[in-house]
């Protein structure tokens, strides 16, 4: 078996691809690896409490390596830290990790260009999958999750907070994608087959925040897609003990 970590962002597809690859016997999932807010302690993007991500990951069972970013980074700085990181998880032993992403290609391309300078096999198990049918997937499968960040450009403030059911898909405007996949929501899984119990939580206040892209934030995107998304809603969950 490949000994092998796993990007992990707390979120559905995280959830769905790390099921996935748990059934096949070719990879050992040895850590899961998570991006930090260290300024506000949330985990970046999603903005989910560090609490709860660490209880989502006691319920996985499987260790957890969190790496510490400010909140204004520019992209030659999230390089450096991530080629240490992966430069450490090399020296463990790990020889492949794990995204969850599903069809952006320049995403793709950057992931295993980077890697390749240490020596690490990118594998994708929802690649290419039909996004729809992914998720009533993950429904079926038991899984539960919540949204947490929402983009203001697709999405009002009434999806930030909601539940991933069939009525929130049916929902969703023609020109968002099933799972997100550009950016368009974000959520927090709280339960399912890969939890051993689920995660308390309560919905607190949403928050609309905005932010400034640096210069050099435009490494994933193609020259059509230059004009960041820079408005979000945020859903606060707050652990409950």
């Amino acid at each position: 078996m490949h000994k092998t970590y796993f990007n992990w962002s707390s979120g559905k597809d995280s959830s769905l691809a790390l099921y996935k690859i748990l059934l096949q016997k070719e990879y050992n999932i040895s850590k899961l690896l998570t991006t930090v807010n260290q300024d506000y302690g949330r985990v970046s993007m999603h903005g989910l409490r560090e609490e709860l991500l660490d209880q989502q990951v006691r319920s996985i069972g499987i260790q957890l390596e969190k790496i510490k970013l400010p909140a204004q980074v520019s992209m030659n700085l999230y390089n450096q830290v991530m080629e240490k990181s992966v430069m450490q998880l090399k020296e463990e032993g790990n020889t492949h990790c794990v995204f969850g992403d599903i069809f952006l290609e320049d995403l793709r391309s950057y992931r295993e260009d980077q890697l390749k300078n240490v020596g690490i096999q990118a594998v994708f198990p929802l690649w290419k999958m039909n996004t729809r049918d992914l998720f009533f997937e993950f429904i079926d499968l038991g899984f539960k999750a919540i949204t947490v960040c929402v983009n203001t450009k697709y999405l009002d403030e009434s999806f930030c907070g909601r539940i991933l059911d069939k009525k929130f898909i049916d929902d969703l405007p023609s020109n968002v994608d099933p799972c997100g996949e550009n950016g368009e929501f974000h959520t927090f899984v709280f339960d399912g087959p890969i939890f051993n119990q689920p995660i308390n939580f309560e919905i607190g206040e949403k928050v609309l925040r905005g932010y400034e892209p640096s210069d050099d934030d435009d490494c994933f995107t193609n020259d059509e897609d230059k004009n960041w998304d820079t408005s979000f809603w945020y859903c606060d969950l707050v652990p409950v003990s």
